[in-house]
This record gives C-alpha cells, structure tokens and sequence, in this order.
C-alpha cells in the first residue's frame, strides 16, 4: 500500500492532538467496521476557528487525515469549515490508497459533527450543514 510522504509526516508527526477543555464544539465519529474512532474539539470565536484539536484510534491513514483536517480548518470561518471536504483533505495529503478514502471521510464528518456541536449549544443555524448521521459506514469495510 503506498502511502504519500505527507501522509507518513502527518502519521508520524500528527498535529494538533490532543483536547481543547473549554471546546466550542465537539464531534464524535465512528467506523465499528474499521475500529477507527475520530474526535474532533473546535474552538469558536466570532465565527472563526480559532484552534482545533483531535484524538483517533485508529490506523495511520485515519491519524494522518484527522491531523490534516484540523490543520485545514485552522483559522478559518465556519462557512469555510464547511468547505473542507474529504477530497480537500485528500489533496492536501496528495492522496490516499482508495482503500482508506473512508478514512478522509470520517475526518470531515468529524469536522461536521464538531460544528453541529457547537451549533447546538449556541442555538445556532450554520447554513449548509446538516446533522451528523450514526454509523452512516456500514457499506465500507
């Protein structure tokens, strides 16, 4: 399986793990097929995603795009968050083997999910963004 150097940098290296105490929003995906397990903590002000932070379990391609994800999202309006995809998370990785695309998609529902969390507490409507799904992964393996 060939994996980019980016992804392998962001494996071995990942950015930005960990917990944010007082998030924003928190979003909490999971694949049971794969095991892999992605949370993702925003912190919002005014509108803009001032920090992001994440804990995976899972495999390497799961890391590498949840740590790639929070670096996207970084600074970035919320309407802007939304824009990033599991395809934007692909390219910045400059691809993934297509066995572990699943793995780019957990990170943007992560990413989602995260936003609806924080919607919620905030009684707030983000355009565009709709409530996260449970176990929407049953197709993969």
């Amino acid at each position: 399986m060939e994996y980019s150097e980016k992804v392998m940098d962001h494996f071995m290296n990942p950015r930005n793990v960990g917990e944010i105490e007082d998030a924003s929003g928190v979003g909490t995906v999971g694949n049971a097929k794969c095991g892999d397990i992605m949370k993702v903590y925003l912190k919002i002000e005014n509108d803009v995603v001032v920090d992001a932070k994440f804990k995976t379990f899972g495999c390497g391609a799961a890391v590498a795009t949840s740590s790639m994800a929070t670096e996207l999202i970084k600074g970035r309006t919320i309407q802007e968050a939304l824009q990033i995809t599991n395809k934007a998370v692909m390219e910045a990785l400059d691809g993934l083997p297509p066995v572990k695309v699943h793995c780019s998609c957990l990170a943007e529902e992560a990413l989602h999910a995260a936003l609806w969390d924080y919607a919620q507490k905030n009684n707030i409507v983000i355009e565009g963004l709709k409530e996260p799904v449970e176990d929407v992964h049953d197709t993969h393996h």
